[in-house]
């Protein structure tokens, strides 16, 4: 499937896909509605925490991985963070991708590099508190329980791929997390918080990013 590079309407990157009109990120903002969805309303729960295992449904370009990464220095928060992608972002791709001058982060070019130059499927060090694995693997094949404190769902919207919205991944994204665990998207499909609800989580509606009305947090009681 053909994919452009493409600037949003915060300056920062992201990558269209023409064929069915979808892009990796808002284009009011890539990075405004990471830092909105998924640090505002996500790693911010945890704020009194020191350390805290997260995983991300559609690492993609890996922007929220290298934002988690920001924030982590900043709080010297330990994060061991798990990014599932079935289709990675080519390497090509990633070095278009401006996020660090966007974020005038560029002494940190390097780690956002490594980030998506080290291996697949083998746990690596970032820095000393934030280890990094990439898994490549469908959805649907999650299997891990009771493992993280926090999960960023960040796959394709439903209106292109309504599988991922069932309550069958939720129901693994249930058992994925740790008591007292939440999940944290974009969304705010109908449909979507009833499926989350079914398998069992309670969900709140929150305000949405620029251009969204509203979100979804999900929390396993």
């Amino acid at each position: 499937m053909k994919r452009e590079i493409c600037i949003t309407a915060d300056g920062s990157t992201s990558i269209h896909l023409p064929e069915i009109n979808e892009q990796y990120h808002s284009k009011h903002g890539a990075i405004q509605e990471a830092y909105h969805v998924f640090i505002k309303h996500g790693l911010d729960v945890f704020e009194d925490k020191s350390n805290i295992a997260i995983l991300e449904i559609g690492f993609g370009t890996g922007l929220n991985c290298f934002i988690t990464y920001l924030e982590s220095v900043k709080r010297n928060l330990i994060v061991d963070y798990v990014g599932i992608e079935a289709y990675p972002v080519s390497a090509e791709e990633i070095k278009l991708m401006n996020y660090c001058d966007a974020l005038n982060t560029q002494k940190e070019t390097a780690i956002f590099t490594k980030m998506h130059t080290s291996d697949w499927e083998t746990m690596q060090t970032i820095n000393t508190n934030f280890t990094l694995l990439k898994r490549k693997q469908l959805f649907e094949k999650i299997d891990d329980k009771n493992k993280f404190h926090l999960i960023y769902f960040d796959a394709f919207g439903a209106r292109v791929q309504p599988e991922l919205w069932t309550e069958t991944i939720f129901k693994k994204m249930f058992e994925a997390l740790k008591p007292n665990g939440i999940l944290v998207t974009y969304s705010a499909k109908g449909s979507v918080r009833r499926a989350m609800q079914t398998v069992g989580f309670t969900v709140e509606r929150l305000p949405g990013p620029v251009g969204k009305r509203e979100m979804l947090r999900a929390t396993k009681n």
